[in-house]
C-alpha cells in the first residue's frame, strides 16, 4: 500500500508548466510540522517535495501562495536522473492525487507560468544555500499557530 496524507505550508509560490504534450505540471515544497519538540522546545518541520498534475497542477498554483496551508493526499514516488557531470540523483517526492484549500495566501507573484530555477546541491558554487536549505534554515510557524496544525 502506498498512501500519504500531509497537511503543512507551501514554502514558495508554485510554478505552473506545461509540458510538450499539453500536460499541466506542478512542484512546491511542503513544510510540514513535527509532532514534537526539539531539545530547544521549538517545533521542526520536514520539508517534502510535492508534485501535481492536470486540474490539480492548475488549481494550486491559481490558487496557493507562499505559506498557503493545504492538505496533499497521494502516494510517494522514487525517481532518478543522471546529471551533466555524469552522477546520478535520486528524488523522493509526494504524488499529490488530491489537493484540499484549508487557507489559502495571496501569490507573490501574479505569473504563474513562470519558469523555476532548481538547485540540486545544498550550497552552491558561491557558498550560499540552495532553496531547500534556505526555507529549512528559516521557516517559522505564525505565532497563532506554535501549537500545531489545525487539521479539519
Amino acid at each position: 500500500m502506498n498512501q500519504v496524507a500531509l497537511v503543512g505550508r507551501i514554502t514558495k509560490d508554485p510554478v505552473l508548466r506545461k509540458l510538450s504534450e499539453g500536460r499541466l505540471q506542478t512542484s512546491f515544497i511542503l513544510a510540514v510540522n513535527r509532532k514534537f519538540k526539539n531539545q530547544q522546545g521549538e517545533v521542526d518541520a520536514d520539508f517534502i517535495l510535492c508534485t501535481a498534475w492536470g486540474k490539480q497542477a492548475e488549481n494550486t498554483a491559481k490558487h496557493c501562495g507562499k505559506g498557503s496551508l493545504i492538505g496533499v493526499g497521494g502516494r510517494i514516488q522514487s525517481r532518478t536522473y543522471e546529471r551533466e557531470d555524469n552522477t546520478r540523483v535520486f528524488v523522493t517526492e509526494v504524488i499529490g492525487e488530491e489537493i484540499r484549500f484549508l487557507s489559502t495566501k495571496r501569490r507573490e507573484n501574479e505569473n504563474m507560468y513562470e519558469e523555476p530555477v532548481f538547485s540540486t546541491k545544498a550550497v552552491d558554487r558561491k557558498g550560499t544555500l540552495s532553496e531547500e536549505e534556505n526555507a529549512r534554515k528559516n521557516f517559522q510557524l505564525p505565532q497563532d499557530e506554535k501549537g500545531g496544525l489545525p487539521i479539519f
